[in-house]
């Protein structure tokens, strides 16, 4: 009786485990239709929104045929078919593994673990079947990103993330002390009243007071996803329907809440007419403001995808810095409340001219009483900004030129981040300037020194 039922038991499992085995798929086609095909008809996005934020997908690299898909990944040199897990396919789906973002890594390990078993899967079975080896290598169909490798590039996180340092967190301590509890120093004497204060915000409205976290990449995370949350009394903190519209801009250029008929201030508003428990943190168009709106603006058009070819992207070039330059008694010609840029230019000993190309900007508001007075942001590539991070004297004493130009066109309405210089200049001047850090150190001159021509 035992025998029997051991005899039994033993074909039931045998059954089991063939009809396992039989379910699994072998040929290429089965493969392609059991796990390539269910991620192109996915409506989830693949694993590749770890590291950008829009234009590619991996869908963009799989056609609804097997053929076709495996026809054009060797085409464009995707696939290795003497050594498929050496596939160039695979090596792009786990760059997530390399994420530093070490949350990041952990929340798409799922879904990208799941798309290198699938398309490994399917390689090995297309890289030992003849038919698919004898394909025609072809290219033919629309395969792959829609856009350009530099738009590819531009979209990345890390890129974004880089930007973010420069043109945000860079200007962190304007929001000092309230939204900075990281630079507050409770063993520093002088941090004792700045302590005190963001205590008192803190308990009075919570969280959303701690604005920048411990590092640029935990407060870009941080407002990424608080923005993703939508409140009907709320604007989002970055908006990416209308970026000057966003909290983020919105709150250190308004004043105070006014008070009521009691003399009671009221409590600040972040919805309709914002206003800031701050007061007047930065002007509008000032260095500070057009940093905040470059980096708004742009990361709203990697949303919304409006960046199709090179030509779409902004030069993203900006370097912050601690170097001032003031222009007291403007010329007449920069009106009060008026937009100015003001670029500067090198000396070359060697051509005995001044460099063509600008390298560096600053942008402010002429003050009423005629002072033009900004940071200045170095203009380079990322090679150059990297040496900028490390690099004492940014800039070497010497001779400069100063070019300054005006909006009368209100172009920076439309765009906060266009730059003028491609029009006519509204002055030229000559320095001799040292370059040492900090507002009292700033590269003065009158502005009479500016030689004036007619603005068209």
């Amino acid at each position: 009786m035992k025998s029997l039922s051991f005899v039994i038991l033993t074909l039931c499992l045998l059954s089991v485990s063939q009809t396992a085995f039989a379910s699994e798929p072998t040929s290429p086609e089965d493969v392609f239709a059991q796990r390539i095909l269910p991620i192109l008809n996915s409506p989830n996005p693949s694993s590749c929104v770890q590291c950008h934020l829009a234009a590619v997908d991996l869908k963009d690299y799989i056609l609804p045929s097997a053929e076709r898909t495996f026809a054009n990944l060797r085409a464009q040199g995707l696939i290795d078919v003497n050594s498929p897990k050496d596939s160039k396919i695979l090596n792009l789906i786990a760059m997530g593994e390399r994420d530093l973002d070490k949350k990041a890594r952990m929340i798409h390990a799922k879904v990208r673990d799941a798309e290198l078993q699938a398309f490994e899967s399917w390689l090995l079975a297309c890289c030992t079947d003849r038919k698919f080896l004898d394909l025609p290598v072809d290219a033919s169909d629309a395969f792959g990103p829609k856009v350009t490798d530099e738009v590819i590039r531009h979209n990345r996180k890390d890129r974004v993330l880089d930007s973010f340092e420069r043109n945000v967190w860079s200007q962190r301590m304007r929001c000092f002390p309230c939204h900075t509890p990281n630079e507050i120093d409770p063993n520093d004497p002088k941090h004792a009243t700045p302590k005190q204060r963001y205590e008192e915000y803190l308990a009075q409205y919570g969280q959303r007071m701690n604005l920048f976290r411990e590092t640029p990449q935990a407060t870009m995370a941080a407002m990424i996803q608080s923005s993703s949350l939508r409140h009907k009394d709320s604007l989002p903190l970055l908006n990416v329907e209308s970026p000057s519209q966003s909290l983020l801009i919105l709150k250190p250029t308004s004043k105070v809440p006014p008070k009521d008929s009691a003399g009671v201030q009221e409590k600040p508003s972040s919805n309709g007419t914002v206003t800031h428990i701050g007061g007047l943190k930065m002007h509008e168009d000032d260095f500070s403001y057009k940093a905040f709106m470059g980096w708004l603006t742009d990361y709203a058009k990697i949303n919304s995808g409006q960046y199709q070819s090179d030509s779409d992207l902004p030069s993203d070039n900006w370097f912050p810095t601690q170097l001032v330059v003031r222009v007291t008694g403007t010329p007449d010609s920069w009106q009060p409340l008026s937009v100015v840029q003001i670029f500067v230019h090198s000396w070359d000993d060697k051509t005995g001219s001044y460099s063509s190309d600008p390298i560096a900007f600053t942008q402010t508001r002429v003050g009423p009483r005629g002072m033009a007075i900004g940071s200045l942001f170095l203009l380079g590539d990322a090679a150059q900004r990297e040496t900028w991070a490390t690099a004492d004297q940014l800039l070497p004493a010497g001779k400069y030129q100063l070019v300054a130009y005006l909006d009368p066109q209100d172009r920076l309405s439309a765009d906060p981040s266009a730059f003028l210089n491609d029009q006519p200049h509204a002055g030229k001047a000559e320095i001799e300037a040292k370059w040492t850090a900090g507002f009292p150190n700033a590269e003065q001159l009158p502005g009479t020194q500016f030689q004036q021509i007619p603005v068209e």
